[in-house]
């Protein structure tokens, strides 16, 4: 993609611009050639969350447009923790588990951008410059641009001071550390445009105060809103925590069903500002699903797109696949990702290879997969019509599975009921 002026019209039609420097000089600055930008990510757990994709993901839209990202993630300032958008004091990693999620976020971090060509990303660590600062260093060449008037103003600080708890000092020197990435970045890459949540937009600030303030320079900023739901919940969280990005902590089909079982108005919103598809495409997809709602279009294209980019194209159409099966689909719809992904996601008895060969029988399967609690309650279930073999009713109580119940020579899906399912998994 080119025409680098017109990076700010795609993210204010995708409804992804919130506060921002002066627009037509930050406009002028982005049309006169490419730029180098950054985004910052803390380490505070070692995996990315859905919501931190939203400045992820634009940074390559940037990127996309022919100007060049870093990406930084946030060793040092992962050691004091930033006050914006909470309201009690963040507890602290220890440095092995802060060295540990800084490794694990940085290999997420380089997935999403391309690190050759013309526009090449770059990947840094804030503790490789921070380390090595005394304190009295800091002092001099940050904390004294920066008076105490200017920090209390800025909302993520003042309101922490107007909780119950308050705020700490190590917590309110956050602001001056991130201040003093922005400087480092614009003295050493020739960084003028950060990026971050409507949240960082203080710490922004005091990072383009500082630079004006040391170098006599003109940079900018610009913050994208903060993900939330229709039911004002936190985007990227479930009942049961968040939608992390590594698939140890969040499975490609847990994912995939997040997005799919989401409503009409966020999947909406979500396909401009979570996918890379086209504006004009996502359009085209509103149009459709507005049409009928009921097969809920956009809601699938964007569990399609967004589970692809982050976990790759045969993750994406095995949890396609699973969920499909999952929810009354045919069986032998599914290739080998498809069952890879069910395998995560129900009981599997892992057979040794030959098993279905010789015959296995259906009901010390069922017992042996945890389906029935007896041999008893297994043959009682047979016989009312309680159990299906690949999608197929079977009232035998005497069936062996073979080969020939096998998807591809290797897989029997059993199911008990509506939802209770087994996969049988033959060695390969």
């Amino acid at each position: 993609m080119t025409g680098s002026a017109h990076v700010l019209d795609d993210l204010e039609a995708r409804g992804l611009v919130q506060d921002h420097t002066d627009r037509d000089a930050l406009y002028e600055a982005l049309g006169a050639g490419p730029v180098v930008l950054y985004a910052g990510f803390d380490p505070t757990a070692d995996s990315l969350h859905l919501g931190n994709l939203v400045p992820l993901l634009v940074l390559r839209r940037f990127q996309d447009f022919g100007h060049r990202p870093i990406v930084l993630a946030g060793g040092a300032t992962g050691m004091v923790g930033d006050p914006g958008g909470r309201s009690d004091e963040r507890n602290l990693l220890d440095p092995e588990a802060l060295r540990a999620n800084t490794a694990a976020i940085k290999v997420q971090l380089a997935q999403f951008l391309a690190f050759d060509g013309e526009a090449a990303a770059i990947l840094v660590d804030n503790r490789d410059w921070t380390e090595g600062v005394t304190l009295l260093d800091f002092l001099r060449d940050v904390g004294k641009h920066v008076t105490v008037n200017q920090m209390t103003a800025k909302d993520s600080v003042r309101n922490r001071l107007e909780s119950e708890t308050g705020i700490s000092f190590t917590e309110f020197s956050y602001m001056l550390l991130q201040a003093h990435d922005y400087w480092w970045l614009y003295t050493n890459h020739d960084c003028v445009l950060q990026l971050g949540g409507s949240d960082q937009w203080g710490n922004i600030t005091a990072g383009i105060d500082l630079i004006r303030r040391k170098e006599a320079a003109t940079v900018h900023g610009l913050t994208v809103p903060l993900m939330t739901r229709a039911d004002g919940a936190k985007f990227g969280k479930s009942q049961d925590g968040s939608i992390w990005l590594d698939p140890a902590k969040t499975s490609p089909y847990q994912f995939f069903q997040y997005l799919v079982q989401m409503g009409d108005r966020d999947a909406e919103r979500f396909l401009l500002q979570l996918t890379l598809l086209p504006v004009e495409r996502c359009a085209e997809i509103v149009a459709e699903h507005q049409r009928a709602p009921e097969r809920r279009l956009a809601q699938r294209e964007l569990a399609r797109a967004l589970t692809t980019l982050v976990h790759g194209e045969a993750a994406s159409s095995g949890a396609e696949q699973a969920s499909a099966v999952l929810f009354g689909g045919p069986v032998d719809g599914l290739d080998e990702a498809g069952f890879e992904v069910l395998a995560a996601e129900v009981p599997t008895v892992d057979l040794e290879p030959g098993e279905l060969g010789a015959g296995v029988e259906l009901v010390d399967a069922m017992v042996r997969g945890g389906l029935a609690t007896s041999k008893g309650d297994a043959r009682r279930t047979i016989e009312q019509g309680g159990v299906y073999v690949a999608g197929e009713q079977t009232r035998d109580v005497e069936r062996k599975l073979s080969g020939g119940d096998a998807v591809g020579g290797r897989y029997v899906l059993l199911r008990r009921g509506k939802a209770n399912h087994l996969l049988l998994r033959e060695a390969g």
